[in-house]
């Protein structure tokens, strides 16, 4: 190489041209010449590696190496060949200029150190999306646990380009960093913050990825799609997109419906308020009519046989309905409310079910199913809720009861 240094200053000697100009003109024909080889280079090792790696990636019956063609592993890996190249003719290029080899030889090396943490990056991503597609891993935060590395490598790598720049030791620049350390962890306060959140999230199991979550705070009430160091995204239930800080995953409280999805049913738990007007006790002609539904018929033959012999046997005066016992018209509504759930086909039958009268208000007195329905899916759940309803309201009038409403409340 030694003796191609000067092989174009000859030349443009040969041509009468002084000896200044000969060696300038020199120095850029071989750096011309030089970029020529390494364009030619990197695009041959481009082909080469990535050819080959896509012909394994074929072969082969992991993801892995798909993955790494797909984030440009090998592409990032084949530049490391005119990177070689170019430092190994640098001395030849500048062997007249000195101080252009150190200014294009510390370019160099700033360079180096960046490709480095390129294919790093590259290899961390492929990493991410290969855990992914485990089904043990994809719904953790494999992003934030990434993304602390990146800081990290991104760090010793700015220390690394700084040290070169400046020519400090770098023993004496880590522990001036270390005297800056309270600087720097009010700086990247977030981010640790974030960081010691995803990983608490991560070993108690408190949020995964595809986790249905509700945080009235921060306005979310959807689906979590990704975590990360410092936000975890939601895709609310209306596709509009809330960020929450990660750290508020174990600062504020939240709802997470897993529990719900993982479970046997959702839960129905809704009441109607019956006018308290409207209720009474029943005559046995009254008990006699309401045998013709199907539902509660062996209930109330069986029931009022039961309260006849009480009354027998106690000499009850049933000239009065009040003396003894009787049925009122809420009981038997709510006897039939539960036969209903129980025997409806959308409902689980091996969870709560249960009917139950709540504390009188000033409207009314709360009616309230308490069920689970087999089908969790939100349109699905909304339907069979809708629909035992539909029937619960138009049955009130069966039993000569009445549905409390504000109008008819204002007008008494």
């Amino acid at each position: 190489m030694q003796n191609f240094n000067h092989y174009f200053f000859n030349y443009f000697k040969s041509l009468n041209i002084s000896d200044a100009t000969a060696i300038y003109l020199n120095m850029i024909s071989l750096l011309v010449l030089l970029l020529i080889i390494v364009f030619i280079s990197d695009f041959i090792a481009r082909k080469i590696l990535i050819q080959a790696f896509s012909s394994f990636a074929a072969k082969s019956k992991t993801k892995f190496d798909d993955l790494l063609v797909n984030h440009k592993v090998p592409r990032n890996i084949a530049h490391i060949v005119p990177l070689a190249i170019t430092l190994k003719c640098l001395p030849t290029v500048f062997s007249d200029f000195p101080v252009f080899e150190h200014a294009v030889e510390l370019l160099l090396k700033l360079y180096c150190v960046v490709l480095v943490i390129w294919i790093i990056r590259s290899v961390l991503n492929t990493l991410e999306s290969y855990f992914k597609t485990l089904p043990r891993l994809k719904d953790k935060p494999i992003d934030s646990y990434i993304q602390v590395l990146m800081l990290f490598l991104w760090a010793i790598g700015i220390a690394l380009i700084f040290v070169m720049i400046t020519g400090i030791d770098i023993k004496t620049f880590f522990t001036t960093l270390g005297a800056a350390s309270a600087v720097l962890l009010l700086i990247f306060k977030d981010t640790i913050l974030g960081f010691v959140a995803s990983i608490q999230v991560a070993i108690n199991d408190t949020v995964r990825i595809g986790d249905w979550i509700t945080m009235d705070k921060y306005g979310a009430d959807g689906d979590v799609i990704e975590i990360n160091l410092s936000t975890v995204q939601v895709q609310n239930f209306d596709m509009t997109i809330t960020n929450i800080p990660t750290y508020a995953l174990i600062s504020d409280s939240f709802k997470n419906w897993r529990g719900m999805n993982s479970s046997g049913g959702r839960r129905i738990k809704r009441a109607i308020i019956i006018k308290a007007t409207s209720v009474h006790y029943l005559t046995k002609e009254r008990v006699d009519a309401l045998k013709k539904i199907q539902l509660i018929s062996d209930y109330l033959e069986h029931r009022q046989n039961d309260i006849n012999k009480y009354n027998e046997n106690n000499n009850a005066d049933k000239t009065l309905l009040i003396n003894g016992r009787n049925m009122t018209n809420l009981g038997v509504f709510r006897k039939y409310l539960q036969s209903y759930i129980e025997t409806h086909s959308a409902i689980n039958k091996d969870m709560t079910i249960m009917t139950r009268q709540l504390a009188p208000t000033p409207q009314g007195i709360p009616l309230e199913i308490y069920a689970f329905s087999s089908d969790k899916r939100w349109q699905n759940y909304e339907y069979i809720m809708s629909d035992i309803f539909d029937h619960t309201l138009a049955a009130v009038q069966y039993f000569d009861l009445e549905i409390f409403e504000l109008s008819n409340y204002i007008t008494e």
